[in-house]
């Protein structure tokens, strides 16, 4: 198909690319009929330019649309070349006031909470920058996309509203000018013309409807029958259900599929099939077929492909509209007046509005192209009705709404349409609620934002309109109220547990989005009088009209106790409906407030329908509701399920508190005010069921003898102490503005101090304990520095905010925000109270000699601590209110309270019962209330205080002794509280410590014999320490012939599994550490080398790229082999049995041989072998003179020819056919040396296992292939894995600055030592050959052999890694040779080969530039030395040398370079040798000095000494003269320099904001990522990213883990502000970022938008766990703690 296209493409695009845009506009401007010939021109090229085929092109679209269609409208806008007109126009342009910029998804966006109105008043980071708000306390957020930037808008901020680049010229005059002033009439009337009829077919074109016509001027002749399926986005279906769709449909790929789904999330449609109408038909159906089943099926269309065209080019040309008009101010405008200009039907015919009512219809890609914040046509916040955001908020225009258009009234009638399920009161129902309607209820809840928006900024002068239309609109917003008052009602469930849990959750999410509203609206009220009177009545009278449907059937009853009577209403909470909903009511309590704060009530109290009050009435609904919280809290409502719990949680909780349960307690406050408080008691016990308790004498006592059902006593003993909590709080709780005597800052103190009592707290756990305003503050930065004090985080954790020991006084402990478990965990304290005649009434004082009596005769009652603790806090109340009025009593002539009195006098005489006062003195000496004794004495003490006030204040003023009594009270009082706690606490603590003792005795007496042991054996242990076997004296050496002979302490160890001691020997069972195999490239300095095919790969030399690693590491846990064997073995049964129930991943991959610690949990894949030093096992002790370098090269050259000889034979002559063959071998071998020879294996079998299954691993995972113990490289790669690991240690020390020795964690020697030992002796489980062989290759890299052709040159070589191999293999060799050349001689020379190797590296590859701090003539020997050398290699090397810097800066630089290498060397020899470390530089940082006589004494100036000598000539000349290191000499080819750098993570800027414009410029990616090793910029969690790895598709991040860190990656989400560590496919976490905010917390997912900082302390932690290779551990532990983890498909990240 494509092939027959082509030619017919190519002769299109030649008769389009001969018109002339200039011609073409010449044209147009001698038309008559300008709108026919533009029309014309599209008809005839647009089909010809768009939708040519089935895949879109769209750099040839618009390079031909630019020149075809888009050129000639520029020369005709321009009349010359728009090429020299656009700039003019942006010349003369005046840059606007506003910036107006337009955020894209992603961008920072800053709000300022100090100045802004409102929160969504918001400045781009540019004007953010240059502004005076950078100083103050910003919010900074990433935008969702959309939304403007309010830079210049005077009515967004109180101050500072310009930045430094939109500020007003003072010079300039105030009034605007008109920006078409810069246009000549010419050009004005010409871009009149283009505008219209370009704008006006774009939007006709696609707001067009019929599928398979154009509009008949675009018609034309000759239409191809060319078709497209045309896919639209909705809000129904998946990315699932579209990818399986469409493969079905069209017989796509996979890859294919995700390409198109994901295009139609992006741009809104996608074509899926071109073709003739039947064929692109046939795949509509089938898609329809296909996604009907379950919901509406995918959108649809068959589309002509000429139609397509010209939606397309609209498309573009609404883009070319909006770059044009960015060249001039005038254009804008014109565009503006255009758009808005009315059309022929009347109103809203504009363009715009023709656009804006078409919303529904269009798809995205139109949006972005007009309107360019409106992106998603189905998400509200990108819909048109996004739009009321940037209208309602701005004050002016809102107010203009309000009078002109009654906007709040249309608002909330809008909203109450949508809700139609309603039950026959006209509640609000929203039972069986299903999907489609919770997401219909979702779309409907953006009008209460609206709302919100609309109220946000308060009016400061009201007219007469304003007042009228918002009370309107009040009457609106009571009629919603009324849907909700009493919602969702609830009977309690008896007998059995209830089946469906109802539906709670769309009244509490309504009753959430309201509460700002409802605050709002009071606030609106509170500001003008008149408005608030009227509001008072309306909402008066509707809460009547509510209650006039209750009242019926339920019979009135009379109450009576302590002579008083009252009448009520039958009705108990337990048994009939109570709705927890009520917020007509508490609207009334809000304004009720406002009326006693504003004074209103005493001005005009003949305004307010205060008569039609009936306060039974007020107070009937609130006290259901609290009653029906304690009833839950008496497990009365078990049955009524989670539902009810969860409506009782949101109750009291933060988010609803302030409109639920705070006005409820305002509302019963209010009725105690208004009513007679024996009264008001009295239907309270009727409400909690307690009436009858209180009213029938002795009725605690049947109660209790009756031996009733405990529960039921536990339940009244709740709802007792639970009535006396709510009394305290009516009384106690006149904290808010209105009830008492504060303000709003008093009352957010309080609740901060409440807070902080229960423990110090976070700066963002505070503030979500607070309430919020509409503007998402809580004024807690105003006065929390009052308060508390601020403590800072460390490494971990956050900061705290203490409570300051000076607040402790304010605290209460039945502070009503408080919750049950709260109230248990706080410290003492009290406070104190007014609505208080309710304290002296006679039915209160009854309860509280109720409560006393049952406590003096405490056996035969029911009544529990809490209860009695309660009416003590209470009669403590009253006390301290008498004491306040007796001290007041100048100004008031009366003291009218006079609690002290009443309950000196006895009870009823009925039921003979004492005073008050008598009991509380009969309880102070009860042995069962130790607890309350002080706050009884406490009572005791201020009674006979007051009463002394009161007997001297009839005759004289008070004394100050009584003063400072008074003082004392409280504090007694206070401590009393606290005594009472700490008794508590005290007797809890005495009997577990006597439980303690008990089981201690116990145990001694069994274990009589094991006691007696372990002392013994401590004793003996401690003189085994004092002779240890070190000799101080002398040196150590630990390495060469001299290496001081340590003997081997006994080492005994315990199986973590078995707990049975071994000790480790080379014939016992192994034992062996759990250890962690990985790839690594943390020291890489090239990470873009890769292993083309793993099977054939030969990694026998290391590049010094080090560009990957094979890294191990341990946490130190000892098992027996065979005990880790079964471990494992069960671990995989496990697995096997899980995987076919779940088939989930866990933190471990078994198939992998993973598993995870059986102590720690460390996850682990292997295990190492603990041996005893292998050298000294195989060295044979001679102490003939050992050869010198020279002769041992001599020596170990001739033995390597005599085995090359002997292969030689042993290939060509199979069998060995004569004899005389092996005398002639023989006469070629040196002496001593006897290659037939192999030596005994001195390991037990089981120990032999060990070595091959952790050399197996350490192949498998460092080459990525199959396991394969018969492999030549298993060796290489063991050794390899000891020098790495060695390396990045010795990286790690360095870089901390600490010492080599003596600093290491005991996890971290362990492992290496046994790494070393292991690798040490790894060549003895190897084939024999294959050891000696690897030895022959690397020797042939530094001491010339004419077979080995082809070895890599002497700058491509990583010389430790070389030192190792070469010292772990040479004992296979040296093994044969019996001439009395010992092992440590080789070891010796080797390193001395090595070394001086290393320092022709260096030499050749220092970049000696001069510091200008050049030396006097070279002096030490050294120097000399190294000068003498660096002239060798000139020669050698030819004079490509730079010439010869002085002799002090090369050995300055040969120093650096050769210390890492020597650093390492020391931990090698330490460990393979067992050497200690001497006491000198045990602890000490090493300089090259303490270095140089570590290994051997005079070692290096030998070694230079040998340099210079004639054979080392030989060897510098085969190291450098070399065609690698010519090229290199020559700038032909690159090479490491030493000494090489650490590798560090990238470095971060300092303020987090500064991420974000970086991450714009991927801003169609949704989850922009940084990775913290390279710096690459990813976009993650994205279809469009995906690539191919393995076989499986992986995400951005995935795929970038395999390049950069072989497998291992950290990431910093950039949006979220999280970091991210990934492992392989299948592990990951999330983990704290580096950021912190001011208060030392960090902020993930940018929730709360304080600005953030980075924490250096916190980077270099990351960075540790880095370069500690600890990432896939710390990913570990995380998921082993956090089962969530394991469900996330990492590799799509």
């Amino acid at each position: 198909m494509a092939s027959e296209l082509e030619p017919e493409v190519q002769a299109i695009d030649r008769s389009l690319l001969e018109c002339s845009a200039e011609e073409t506009a010449g044209k147009w401007l001698q038309a008559t009929d300008l709108t026919r010939e533009v029309y014309q021109h599209l008809a005839h090229y647009v089909p010809k330019i768009y939708c040519r085929g089935p895949n879109p092109a769209p750099q040839r679209e618009d390079m031909l649309a630019q020149h075809v269609l888009l050129g000639p409208m520029e020369w005709y806008l321009c009349g010359e070349d728009p090429a020299f007109g656009f700039p003019k126009l942006e010349q003369a342009n005046k840059p606007s006031h506003l910036c107006g910029r337009v955020f894209k998804v992603g961008e920072p966006t800053y709000s300022c909470r100090d100045c802004a109105v409102d929160p969504t008043c918001v400045l781009c980071m540019e004007c953010f920058l240059g502004s005076i708000h950078r100083e103050h306390r910003y919010r900074m957020t990433t935008s969702g996309g959309g939304g403007f930037c309010d830079c210049g808008d005077t009515e967004a901020w109180k101050e500072g509203p310009y930045c430094t680049k939109h500020d007003l010229n003072t010079s300039e005059t105030e009034e605007e000018e008109d920006p078409l002033v810069h246009l000549t009439e010419d050009m004005i009337a010409r871009t009149y013309n283009i505008f219209a009829i370009m704008f006006r077919y774009a939007v006709d074109i696609l707001t067009w409807e019929k599928e398979n016509e154009l509009p008949p001027d675009l018609e034309i002749v000759g239409k191809s029958d060319t078709y497209y399926c045309m896919l639209f986005n909705d809000e129904v279906h998946t990315y699932e259900q579209v990818i399986y769709t469409l493969q079905k449909a069209v017989n796509c790929t996979q890859k294919e599929a995700i390409g198109f789904a994901t295009t139609v999330d992006r741009d809104g449609r996608r074509s899926v099939r071109y073709g003739d109408f039947q064929y692109c038909e046939q795949a509509k159906s089938v898609i329809v077929r296909n996604t009907s089943r379950q919901t509406k099926p995918l959108k649809v269309q068959v589309m002509h492909s000429s139609i397509v065209a010209h939606q397309s080019f609209g498309l573009k040309l609404l883009t070319w509209l909006g770059s044009i008009i960015g060249y001039s101010d005038g254009l804008r405008r014109i565009l503006c007046q255009v758009g808005l200009q009315e059309g022929p039907d009347g109103e809203n015919s504009s363009l715009v509005d023709k656009l804006m009512l078409c919303d529904s219809k269009l798809w995205k890609d139109i949006f972005n192209g007009f309107i360019d914040y409106v992106t998603d046509d189905h998400d509200r916040e990108f819909s048109i009705a996004d739009l009321s955001v940037q209208i309602f908020t701005v004050p002016s225009l809102a107010r203009m709404l309000i009078t002109e258009e009654n906007l709040m009234t249309t608002i909330i009638k809008t909203f109450m349409d949508h809700l139609k399920h309603r039950d026959i009161q006209g509640r609000f129902q929203f039972e069986r609620y299903t999907a489609l309607q919770a997401f219909k209820f979702r779309r409907v809840q953006s009008l209460i934002l609206d709302l919100k928006y609309v109220l946000i900024s308060k009016p400061t002068d009201w007219s007469e309109d304003l007042r009228h239309k918002f009370l309107e609109g009040f009457d609106a917003f009571l009629e919603l109220l009324k849907c909700m008052q009493g919602m969702d009602p609830i009977t309690r469930q008896v007998g059995q547990h209830i089946e469906m849990e109802p539906e709670w959750e769309a009244a509490f999410t309504l009753q959430m989005k309201l509460t700002h509203v409802i605050s709002m609206m009071q606030d609106w009220c509170a500001l003008d009088e008149k408005v608030l009177i009227e509001a008072y009545r309306k909402c008066l009278a509707v809460l009547m009209q509510c209650h006039s449907g209750f009242t019926d059937g339920e019979q009135p009853i009379t109450l009576s106790l302590c002579g008083h009577a009252v009448d009520t209403i039958r009705y108990c909470v337990s048994q009939e409906k109570v709705s927890i909903h009520l917020p007509v009511s508490r609207l009334l309590a809000g304004l009720h407030v406002l009326l006693s704060k504003s004074e209103v009530a005493y001005k005009f109290p003949e305004l307010l329908p205060l008569s039609e009050l009936s306060p039974p009435m007020l107070i009937e609904h609130p006290l259901r509701c609290l009653v029906l919280c304690a009833q839950v809290h008496a497990g009365m409502w078990r049955r009524n399920g989670f539902s009810l719990v969860n409506q009782i949680y949101y109750y009291h909780n933060v988010k609803c508190r302030r409109e639920m349960f705070d006005k409820d307690i305002v509302m019963l406050q209010t009725g105690v005010s208004m009513m007679d408080p024996n009264h008001f008691l009295m239907i309270m016990l009727s409400r909690f069921e307690l009436y009858q308790i209180f009213s029938t004498p002795d009725y605690g006592k049947r109660f209790s003898s009756e031996n009733t059902n405990k529960d039921v006593v536990q339940q009244n003993n709740t709802l007792i102490e639970e009535m006396l909590y709510l009394i305290i709080m009516l009384v106690g709780e006149r904290f808010s503005p209105g009830v008492g005597h504060v303000n709003a800052t008093d009352e957010i103190k309080r609740e901060i101090i409440h807070q902080l009592s229960i423990r110090p707290m976070a700066h963002s756990e505070l503030v979500k304990a607070l309430p919020e305003d509409e503007n998402k503050e809580t004024g807690m930065e105003t006065v929390i520095e009052a308060v508390a004090c601020f403590k800072k985080p460390g490494l971990t954790g956050r900061g705290l905010y203490e409570l300051k020991p000076e607040c402790t006084k304010d605290f209460n402990l039945y502070f009503y925000h408080f919750s049950r478990a709260e109230q248990s965990k706080v410290i003492g304290g009290e406070g104190e109270g007014i609505l208080v005649n309710i304290l002296q009434s006679d039915v209160m004082l009854c309860i509280m000699g109720t409560i006393l009596q049952w406590a003096v005769e405490h056996n035969g009652y029911a009544w529990s601590e809490s209860m009695l603790q309660r009416v003590l806090h209470l009669i403590g109340m009253a006390l301290q209110e008498e004491k306040q009025h007796l001290e007041n009593v100048s100004e008031e002539p009366v003291v009218t309270f006079t609690f002290t009195q009443k309950i000196s006098r006895p009870g009823d005489t009925s039921s003979n019962s004492p005073s008050i006062l008598a009991m509380l003195e009969t309880l102070q000496n009860a042995p069962y209330l130790e607890v309350h004794k002080d706050m009884i004495r406490w009572i005791l003490k201020t009674f006979n205080a007051i009463k002394k006030i009161r007997e001297s204040s009839s005759t004289s003023p008070v004394a100050e002794a009584e003063g400072t009594i008074m003082e004392e009270n409280s504090k007694d009082k206070d401590k009393a509280e606290r005594k009472r706690k700490a008794e508590i606490a005290r007797l809890r603590r005495e009997k577990i410590m006597a439980q303690m003792s008990e089981m201690q005795r116990h145990f001694i007496d069994e274990n009589k014999e094991l006691f007696q042991q372990t002392l013994e054996l401590d004793a003996s242990t401690s003189t085994i320490l004092d002779n240890s076997p070190m000799i101080s004296d002398t040196p150590l050496i630990a390495l060469g012939p001299e290496q001081t002979q340590v003997t081997e302490q006994r080492q005994i160890v315990t199986c973590i599994l078995c707990q049975e001691e071994q000790e480790v020997k080379v014939d016992n069972k192994a034992m062996v550490l759990a250890a962690f195999v990985q790839r690594s490239t943390v020291l890489s300095k090239n990470r873009n080398k890769f292993i083309q095919d793993p099977e054939k790969y030969d990694p026998l030399f290391m590049h010094p790229d080090l560009s990957c690693g094979t890294h191990t590491g341990s946490c130190g846990h000892i098992m027996h082999a065979h005990c880790w064997q079964r471990y494992f073995d069960a671990v995989q049964a496990k697995e096997q049995r899980r995987q076919q129930r779940l088939r989930v991943h866990t933190s471990y991959d078994v198939e992998n041989g993973e598993f995870l610690c059986p102590l720690c949990e460390c996850l682990s894949n292997t295990v190492i072998p603990l041996l005893l030093p292998p050298r000294n096992i195989f060295n044979r002790l001679d102490f003939s003179d050992q050869p010198n370098l020279v002769q041992w090269i001599r020596t170990v050259t001739q033995q390597i020819k005599a085995l090359q000889v002997l292969r030689k034979e042993e290939s060509t002559f199979n069998p060995p056919s004569s004899e005389n063959s092996e005398s002639m071998i023989e006469l070629q071998f040196p002496e001593g040396f006897r290659p037939d020879f192999r030596p005994k294996n001195p390991y037990s079998e089981s120990i032999k296992e060990m070595l091959t299954t952790f050399g197996t691993a350490t192949y498998k995972v460092g080459l990525k292939v199959h396991p394969n113990e018969e492999d030549p490289r298993v060796p290489i790669m063991c050794w390899g894995s000891c020098a790495y690991t060695i390396q990045t240690i010795e990286r790690i020390l360095n870089d901390e600055e600490k010492p080599l020795f003596g600093h290491l964690p005991c996890r971290q020697d362990d492992c290496l030592k046994s790494l070393t030992r292991f690798a040490a002796a790894h060549w003895t489980a190897a084939s024999f050959p294959v050891v000696q062989e690897h030895f022959c290759i690397l020797f042939a890299s530094l001491v010339p052999n004419e077979k080995y052709g082809n070895l890599p040159c002497i700058l491509d070589i990583d010389m430790f890694h070389l030192l190792v191999s070469l010292v772990l293999s040479f004992p296979a060799l040296q093994c044969q040779d019996f001439s009395g050349f010992s092992l440590t001689t080789g070891d010796l020379h080797i390193f001395h080969l090595v070394t001086m190797a290393h320092i022709v590296q260096i030499l050749l590859t220092s970049c000696t530039e001069e510091n200008g701090m050049d030396q006097e003539n070279p002096t030490g020997e050294e120097e000399l030395a190294v000068l003498a050398l660096y002239k060798t290699l000139c020669h050698c090397a030819g004079s490509a040398l730079k010439e010869i810097p002085s002799g002090w800066h090369l050995w300055r630089s040969v120093k650096a370079g050769i210390m890492p290498f020597l650093r390492c060397s020391a931990l090698f020899f330490h460990y393979l040798n067992g050497v200690p470390a001497p006491s000198e530089i045990q602890g000490k940082l090493l300089s090259y000095e303490l270095l140089e006589n570590l290994f051997c004494p005079s070692s290096t100036v030998n070694i230079w000494r040998k340099i210079n000598s004639g054979n080392e000539n030989k060897l510098n000349y085969y190291w450098c003269n070399n065609s690698e290191v010519k090229k290199y000499l020559e700038g032909g080819r690159q090479a490491i320099s030493y000494a090489r750098e650490s590798n560090k993570l990238i470095d971060l800027p300092d303020d987090y904001s500064i991420f974000c414009p970086v991450t714009i410029l991927r801003d169609k990616s949704r989850a922009p990522t940084l990775c913290l090793v390279c710096g690459t910029m990813l976009c993650s969690q994205s279809y469009c990213c995906q690539t191919e790895l393995e076989g499986e598709d992986v995400g951005a991040c995935t795929a970038h883990t395999y390049t950069c860190g072989s497998g291992v990656g950290i990431f910093l989400r950039v949006r979220e502000c999280q970091v991210l560590f990934l492992a392989g496919k299948t592990k990951g976490c999330f983990y704290a970022p580096p950021y912190l905010d001011d208060y030392g917390e960090t902020d993930q997912g940018l929730r709360r938008g304080n600005p953030l900082h980075l924490c250096k302390e916190r980077f270099k932690k990351i960075q540790k766990l880095w370069q500690q290779h600890s990432i896939t551990e710390e990913i570990g532990h995380a998921q082993e703690a956090n089962q969530t983890l394991v469900g996330i498909d990492w590799q799509h990240l």
